[in-house]
């Protein structure tokens, strides 16, 4: 994935935090085809140097879309796109919806014949 790294800056004057716009742009690669499913993204220092930001912004930021569902985190095979944009909406929906269903008090099986109820 050596597109994301074409002269992209961080706005410093933006009041959105580093790590936040760095994941943005990694977003923004990935919706926009650059970064495919299964691409192997740059290392996270090699991706500082070129954001000139610092390594633990860029790593807080691969953390972000893993939980998001767009990276996956592979010991020794360093960071890869996992999933579309669209899939990482409905990854993080889900999770929202089954926290909310705990915190509610109903178990997954519950949650899970709700969705199918629906479907």
């Amino acid at each position: 994935m050596t597109s994301i790294m074409r002269p992209v800056k961080i706005d410093r004057h933006d009041p959105t935090d580093f790590y936040e716009q760095v994941a943005g742009q990694i977003r923004r690669a990935i919706a926009e085809g650059e970064a495919k499913p299964g691409e192997r993204l740059p290392p996270a220092k090699d991706l500082a140097a070129v954001l000139e930001v610092n390594t633990n912004t860029v790593l807080r930021a691969l953390r972000l879309l893993r939980d998001e569902g767009l990276l996956e985190f592979r010991r020794g095979r360093g960071v890869s796109v996992a999933a579309s944009p669209e899939r990482g909406a409905v990854l993080h929906k889900a999770r929202e919806l089954v926290e909310l269903a705990r915190r509610n008090g109903y178990a997954l099986d519950e949650v899970v014949d709700i969705v199918r109820s629906l479907g």
